[in-house]
């Protein structure tokens, strides 16, 4: 990605803020400013709402079929792209080429379910629900919708709402995080190559006080926002006072509960997937390993510590390592890196136990760079800090338990409940961890349970704040409402 200043696209141009500050976009593997994103205010916020306000009419009108040719436009440019979406995406971002392809597959199984509309949007009819009446659901478009994005999926998770608003005929309004603005920017300008129309989707950057005026809009119906649990409360709450409709989903601490019959090997193998892919800065990755049974859980611990000794930690984009397939960058800031030493600091001080410490660590040539190394802490209890904390970084804590139940007791009495996952070869044990276990993403022998495009996205407890998730079929409701016409004609004459 060249160094560029950013800029937002209202009604179909991209523009700049009259009144707005800048913003250095960094690369955190080697902390080189790689563009400017501007921070706007209200005024473009208002800007971009109006446009959307005013694409609505005409969008909610447009036929289902007609509504989703501009996403199949798309799905086949982000095809075309895909290695140049992946650098500017790893550029800004820092994960690794592996983990940044699949982030834009995800992207585009999203627009594909998306593009399937015109089925998921039909409404129902009851034939004969009284005598000569007829009862019909329809499900029509609201209006105008926001959505707040986060740092570490700057595709996918936007796409995890976007296309679908747009296909059921609504109109946008996007704020991507202010941290990894450009992956949008590309985006943004496919959309328009594909067809969209002027004002259906529109890009505001910016930072806290572009996302409050777009909650607080009078115009925006619904906002849409993945972030920090606290924050997802607080947006909520602004909602239910405004009567918008709202998705917050926020934060997890995901656990990984491994069985004396796990095939181990193939476990931590998995487990290090999990835990260290994206740095740890995924919603979806481990960072509590439970092991059940006493001589099992040293055996866990052992294993699990020398396959996150083995772990490359490198600049994504340095070309030795551009094709390995477990390849951990930085963390995102420097900022993040600070708070993840003090979480660390705070596990030595609660008295776990830290087995491997990736403090401290440099890659050659990248010493600007915001790493750290694998870090994983054994003998961890449950209501320690590092235990209730989402730490966001390459942090697992390691925690015994004697039976099944003790495990399922562990997760169900921590604040989150994103996903979790066990691993065992037996059924009665699965079928049990999938039932009574409080999370909303379930894994058997899978250590990250993140569903596919057509399945609903979304924890539980404190990790959501709304009953409809993201993705899939479930989210049309979110962005349709519902019509109930119940008619009935006398014959004529």
């Amino acid at each position: 990605m060249s160094k560029q200043r950013l800029k937002n696209h209202i009604g179909g141009r991209f523009v700049e803020p009259a009144r707005a500050s800048w913003l250095p976009v960094e690369n955190p593997a080697t902390g080189e400013v790689i563009g400017e994103v501007p921070l706007s205010g209200a005024d473009d916020v208002a800007a971009a709402v109006a446009a959307a306000k005013a694409a609505f009419p005409a969008w909610a009108a447009t036929p289902a079929d007609k509504r989703v040719a501009p996403l199949f436009g798309l799905e086949s440019l982000i095809r075309q792209r895909r290695e140049t979406l992946v650098r500017a995406l790893v550029e800004e971002n820092g994960k690794s080429i592996p983990d940044a392809r699949a982030e834009i597959d995800r992207t585009i199984e999203n627009v594909q379910v998306a593009c399937g509309m015109p089925i998921l949007q039909q409404g129902d009819k009851l034939v004969g629900a009284a005598p000569g009446i007829d009862g019909e659901v329809l499900r029509l478009p609201i209006g105008v919708f926001g959505m707040i994005a986060p740092f570490n999926f700057p595709a996918m998770v936007p796409f995890w709402f976007l296309p679908y608003a747009v296909a059921s005929g609504n109109t946008f309004v996007l704020k991507p995080s202010e941290l990894v603005p450009a992956t949008m920017q590309l985006l943004m300008e496919w959309l328009a190559e594909a067809g969209l129309p002027a004002g259906v989707v529109n890009l505001v950057n910016g930072d806290r006080g572009v996302s409050e005026a777009l909650i607080a809009h009078p115009d925006v119906a619904g906002i849409s926002v993945v972030g920090r649990s606290a924050t997802c409360q607080a947006i909520a709450s602004a909602c239910v006072a405004a009567n918008k409709r709202f998705q917050a989903m926020g934060g997890a601490k995901n656990h990984l509960v491994v069985m004396p019959d796990a095939k181990l090997d193939e476990a931590v193998r998995n487990m290090i997937t999990s835990g260290y892919g994206c740095a740890g800065q995924r919603c979806m990755a481990s960072s509590a390993i439970v092991a059940v049974g006493g001589s099992h859980y040293a055996d866990v611990v052992e294993q699990f510590v020398a396959a996150s000794k083995q772990v490359r930690v490198a600049d994504p984009l340095d070309p030795a390592v551009a094709n390995e397939a477990m390849v951990m960058g930085p963390v995102i800031s420097a900022q993040s890196r600070s708070f993840i030493h003090q979480m660390i600091d705070t596990g030595v001080a609660e008295g776990a136990r830290l087995v491997l410490d990736g403090r401290g660590l440099a890659v050659k040539g990248r010493e600007r760079g915001h790493f750290v190394g694998p870090t994983v802490f054994a003998d961890v209890k449950p209501g320690m800090q590092v235990h209730q904390t989402e730490i966001f970084g390459p942090v697992q804590v390691m925690l015994r338990a004697e039976t099944l139940d003790d495990a399922i007791a562990i997760i169900n009495c921590h604040p989150y409940g994103n996903g979790a996952s066990i691993y065992t070869q037996n059924g009665y044990w699965a079928r049990r961890f999938k039932m009574e276990t409080q999370a909303g993403m379930i894994g058997v022998n899978v250590g990250i349970p993140a569903p596919v495009a057509s399945l609903p996205f979304g924890g539980m407890k404190a990790s959501q704040f709304s009953h409809i998730k993201a993705q899939g079929k479930s989210i049309v409701s979110f962005f349709t409402q519902e019509k109930i016409v119940t008619e009935r004609y006398w014959p004529e004459g």
